[in-house]
């Protein structure tokens, strides 16, 4: 009989995990706390981990999967002065990426790291090699930074170029993971064609890379029109990512613009995505499922 039990357990527990998995939302609401919602961290199924971005609190929001807030989380000892993205290492350490630089002016980029459950506190401070001016020329002006991840004791950060006035690129560099001063290393760089990257991450298998864009027009001069894609990146070596095989999925098109800004795994082929309040749409998480790799 028990053996008949266990026989039984392993036939059913497939389809429990479907069940279960299928009980997730496609999309949710977030809480009014997360206005400004720019980085994602999804712990486990039912624990997601916001912030905003720029001139907000310094404050982590734990959300379940319907976009419930269930614990809010102070770091009164750094500033937010432009957080931009949210990831994490696999020593309970989440990193939080200061380094939004719209102006392309700043000299003081952090990344904090903090370990959720010891409460221990540290950052790195960097700078790119290839900046000399603060800022630089309009079509130069790519040092804003709004994607990162962790993966091997290194963070993996992709730049976020200018929109009409920029070179088109996405540059890619790496930073140890250890705190203190560091010099980033440029790695390489990636056109995406009028996209912007606004987030980035790895899968838990670590075969697949995604990177969260944009792009933005007005129509007729003046009605805003916004279109979201999500670059899915494999068959890379090593860390090499911007030499893997890419494909484009698109984020189903919204009538009227619309800010997607955070982005994260919640297995090896869903992620979940979410974007900020504008004047027109509340802010809003989805749940995206990649299409089979041919």
């Amino acid at each position: 009989m028990r053996n008949f039990f266990i026989f039984l357990l392993v036939l059913t527990f497939p389809f429990l995990s479907y069940a279960q998995k299928k009980k997730l939302p496609k999309r949710f609401k977030l809480p009014t706390e997360l206005n400004e919602v720019s980085g994602l961290y999804i712990k486990s199924q039912n624990e997601f981990w916001w912030h905003n971005d720029s001139g907000s609190e310094p404050i982590l929001y734990q959300t379940n999967a319907k976009g419930k807030l269930t614990q809010t989380l102070i770091l009164d000892k750094i500033k937010n002065t432009d957080w931009e993205e949210l990831t994490h290492d696999d020593k309970g350490n989440v990193y939080i990426g200061d380094f939004g630089n719209n102006r392309n002016a700043r000299k003081d980029l952090k990344i904090y790291i903090y370990h959720l459950d010891n409460k221990r506190l540290d950052s790195i401070q960097f700078s790119y090699p290839d900046q000399t001016q603060f800022p630089p020329p309009s079509p130069q002006c790519n040092f804003d930074m709004e994607g990162f991840f962790w993966y091997k004791n290194q963070l993996h950060l992709f730049s976020k170029n200018r929109l009409n006035v920029g070179n088109g690129y996405t540059k890619y560099y790496t930073l140890e993971d250890t705190p203190g001063q560091q010099d980033a290393i440029l790695k390489d760089s990636i056109d995406l064609k009028d996209r912007v990257v606004t987030a980035a991450a790895i899968s838990p298998d670590s075969k697949t890379v995604v990177l969260l864009s944009y792009t933005f027009k007005k129509r007729k001069g003046f009605i805003p029109k916004s279109k979201a894609s999500v670059f899915v990146i494999r068959d890379f070596k090593g860390t090499d990512f911007l030499k893997g095989s890419i494909k484009k999925q698109k984020v189903p098109v919204f009538i009227v613009a619309t800010q997607y800004e955070s982005l994260d795994f919640l297995d090896n082929r869903n992620v979940f995505i979410a974007s900020e309040k504008t004047k027109f749409i509340k802010q809003k998480g989805k749940r995206l499922k990649f299409k089979k790799w041919d």
